[in-house]
């Protein structure tokens, strides 16, 4: 008979968990999926993208309703988990059912962080975080209201564009330098900041934001150096939090996020995390690229028993506010590593290439990221390049040609 195996989570992280074990493992588990949001595992990443009007909601769906039922796995969405009992092994969902389990995985993500500032309960606040909030800001973009984004990183600069796109007015205001500083060097970052206003977003850095203004509803924000702007409503996009209070409430140990060993077993036994909402090493990723390599590991070890999650580059990878932006690996070369650089601002390009030891150890690159996948490739594998060094910033073109 099937064990019964509950991912409390329909995200990215759990629909590839659900794949991974329909490879490796099809019928030694019963699985079933449990998630709050009302309708089937979608892909965030192109969240923007709806924003922007570029997709469609169907078109994020990564499985149709028939993929999940031929593989066996029970969905229930819209049911929120509210409790889980480590002693009788079950779920309890916020319609009061009852869902047993013989292993468990939490696969919860995060919440976008909501600014503890004065104003930041006011109508027209809102977060960019899932569909019903790109519904909301569309809503938004279609009145022409003037929006604040408060954050400079990977989400405000998603919303930023989709708002304008949509045909909103927008201020983005960032704390720190620079965009992306997480992401990007300066050189990069101030590059990116005038693409970014080249497609009509303003762009405030080192700004800290005092409070939100309005008796009911958001009528303007004002900054701690005394300035204030009109507006009509705030995004917050400033940052991420895990989502393990569930399991924190159910005794398993919980620092930022849940956390896990390498064989992404959580402090109880036969229960685990995956994604944004488990620390591996004193790591939460907050990208899907870890969450993708802990579900493919996850699955070895449910299937096999065996399979160790021992970390992950992380990269980024996408097209940011409509512009490619690439970054992997020690990109600041803060390890002593030496830099190759190549720059066209008239292109909007640039390429940021990090050697040490012989070995290609980060990269950044804006515009242009045809190559980007062979830079990270050799950053994971750790291969030598000082026979290609002087045509390294070039491609794989020259390397091939030498491998061949």
């Amino acid at each position: 008979m099937s064990e019964p195996l509950v991912i409390i989570g329909n995200g990215m992280a759990a629909a590839r968990l659900a794949d991974e074990l329909s490879k490796r493992a099809l019928g030694k588990y019963a699985v079933a999926v449990i998630g709050d949001e009302p309708r089937l595992a979608y892909n965030r990443v192109l969240l923007s993208s709806m924003l922007a009007g570029d997709v469609t909601p169907s078109d994020l769906e990564l499985k149709p309703a028939r993929w999940w039922r031929d593989h066996g796995v029970t969905l229930s969405y819209g049911r929120a988990a509210v409790a889980v009992d480590l002693d009788r092994r079950n779920v309890r969902l916020a319609d009061g059912r009852i869902v047993p389990f013989g292993k468990l995985v939490f696969a919860t993500g995060s919440q976008a962080i909501r600014l503890n500032i004065p104003g930041a309960g006011l109508d027209g606040v809102h977060t960019f975080r899932d569909t019903s909030d790109v519904e909301g800001l569309l809503r938004l973009a279609a009145g022409k209201k003037r929006v604040v984004v408060i954050g400079g990183g990977l989400l405000g600069l998603e919303a930023a564009y989709g708002l304008v796109k949509a045909g909103a007015e927008v201020l983005l205001v960032h704390l720190m330098d620079r965009l992306m500083e997480r992401q990007l060097d300066a050189p990069a970052a101030a590059l990116l900041k005038r693409l970014v206003e080249v497609k009509g977003i303003t762009v405030r850095l080192e700004t800290n934001t005092a409070k939100i203004l309005g008796e009911h509803a958001v009528e303007a924000v004002e900054f701690t150096d005394g300035s204030r702007v009109d507006a009509d409503a705030v995004i917050f996009a400033a940052g991420i939090r895990p989502n393990a209070e569930l399991a924190r409430q159910a005794g398993i140990a919980v620092n930022r996020g849940i956390v896990v060993g390498d064989d992404l077993q959580t402090s109880v036994e036969g229960v685990y995390a995956i994604g944004e909402c488990a620390e591996h090493r004193g790591i939460c990723y907050g990208l899907v690229e870890p969450a993708y390599e802990q579900a493919r590991e996850l699955a070895a070890v449910l299937a096999r028993g065996r399979g160790a999650y021992t970390g992950s580059v992380v990269a980024t990878n996408l097209k940011v506010s409509g512009i490619n932006v690439f970054s992997a690996g020690d990109y600041l070369g803060a390890e002593g590593g030496e830099t190759l650089e190549l720059r066209d601002d008239r292109l909007g390009t640039y390429k940021k290439l990090v050697v040490s030891d012989h070995r290609l150890t980060g990269a950044v690159l804006i515009g242009d990221t045809e190559h980007a996948l062979w830079y990270l490739r050799l950053i994971r594998s750790g291969e030598r390049v000082a026979a290609i060094r002087s045509s390294l910033m070039f491609g794989p073109l020259d390397y091939e040609r030498r491998a061949a």
